[in-house]
């Protein structure tokens, strides 16, 4: 029998982020999140969903949640098809919160508010961290040049394969950050990243409305969701003979979050707004395609009446001169396995005060207590206040490539 995959149990029991029903601790699941089992495999892909279904880990609530895997299963050499990221147990972090539960806050949220719910695919939960990096505050030709060193072990949904972030802001995040000047937070929540209904255009800025979200309720959050629009495609990839198409120009995404954690009383216990890039996705919006949905790998057959058409390495690569090359075929590049992770500002006003605090699933009403549909959240209790000194994060993740040969979208 395959080996299930459980959090440590053993030691920071402040460091894991928990739901309400948590006391107990994890141990024997006592039933299923609504994340765990749904993915399936797809044409491309050899592994089964039992195979897929072993890795997991019984979440603080002790419901069984999917969590990272390798896009090929060692064991039986069977392929996912898809990836979440850097492997998390190279994380120094890691032997302190364990496997990553993928749709803690999204259970969550279901007793939060039964009525709006926010379920995510499976293949969007996309892990990043980095050991011992420098956060500088100030500059480097300033007396006032602070630095210190931290680990981060960051888990974000960014599918960038389907219409789903054209209209929805909720994605969940986990944050896990400790660093040399005290600063250390573990939060899981569902971040609001811009406005519901709409995004911004990643080539120039534009808002795009688009509909409805899911929920409909969704709070309108700071930062913005970039992404490629039909416009994009036409001002940069549809080219006319002999120029080149200027494939990273239109097709990168940045996900730019801005979360806070707050108390009941409205006091900001914590900030961090990191930023998430991702390049070469599989999805463009385009109001004129199929569920609004269009893709990078049919632009590359595309001819204008005019004579433009995609020109370049990315389309060249993806078909090799053959016809007929869908979104989902493991030969096409535009696969959204590329990403990188800006660490930005984190700030903690939490002094002489509770490390441990339990929230509503946007980080919300925080209390010293559980409540029905809380997470628990644990930061430092230290003010990391440097005046008017701005942060300057570095990037993690440098564009590694995480997939196989094998990867493809839907990823």
């Amino acid at each position: 029998m395959r080996r299930v995959l459980r959090a440590l149990l053993s030691v920071a029991a402040l460091a894991l982020p928990a739901c309400d029903d948590a006391s107990s601790g994890p141990g024997t699941a006592i039933g299923n999140a609504r994340a765990y089992g749904i993915w399936a495999p797809g044409a491309n892909d050899t592994c089964t969903p039992e195979v897929h279904n072993s890795y997991a880990v019984v979440g603080p609530d002790r419901r069984l949640y999917p969590t990272w895997h390798p896009p090929v299963d060692p064991v039986t050499g069977c392929s996912f098809g898809h990836e979440h990221g850097r492997d998390p147990r190279g994380s120094r972090l890691y032997r302190m919160v364990g496997d990553i539960p993928f749709g803690l806050a999204n259970e969550a949220l279901i007793t939060w508010d039964s009525a709006n719910q926010r379920h995510e695919d499976h293949v969007g939960h996309k892990v990043e961290w980095e050991n011992d990096f420098p956060l500088r505050f100030g500059s480097a030709a300033a007396s006032s040049l602070i630095e210190v060193r931290c680990d981060a072990l960051i888990k974000m949904h960014q599918g960038t394969h389907s219409k789903d972030a054209f209209t929805n802001n909720l994605h969940e995040l986990t944050y896990h950050l400790r660093c040399t000047d005290g600063t250390e937070m573990h939060v899981t929540l569902m971040t609001a990243i811009g406005t519901p209904g709409e995004f911004t255009a990643s080539c120039d800025g534009r808002t795009v409305v688009v509909g409805t979200a899911t929920p409909p309720n969704s709070p309108d959050g700071g930062g913005q969701r970039r992404i490629p629009d039909r416009t994009c495609i036409e001002r940069h990839i549809l080219v006319p003979p002999g120029e080149q198409s200027n494939f990273g120009a239109a097709l990168h995404e940045s996900w730019e979050t801005s979360n806070v954690v707050r108390r009941e009383d409205g006091h900001t216990l914590a900030f961090f707004n990191p930023y998430f890039q991702a390049d070469r996705p599989s999805r463009f919006h385009d109001p004129a395609a199929p569920n609004v949905t269009g893709r990078p790998i049919d632009v590359c057959y595309e001819v204008t009446a005019a004579g433009e058409r995609a020109e370049g390495e990315d389309c060249d690569e993806s078909t090799g001169g053959a016809a007929g090359v869908l979104f989902d075929d493991p030969r096409s590049v535009f696969n959204g396995v590329r990403r990188v992770v800006d660490i930005n500002d984190n700030r903690i006003r939490n002094r002489g005060g509770p490390t441990v605090w339990y929230t509503d699933p946007f980080g919300r009403n925080g209390r010293t207590r559980s409540f029905p549909g809380s997470v628990r959240q644990v930061i430092a209790a230290i003010d990391n206040d440097f005046g008017e000194l701005d942060p300057e994060g570095p990037t993690v993740g440098r564009n590694r490539y995480y997939g196989t040969p094998q990867t493809h979208a839907p990823n």
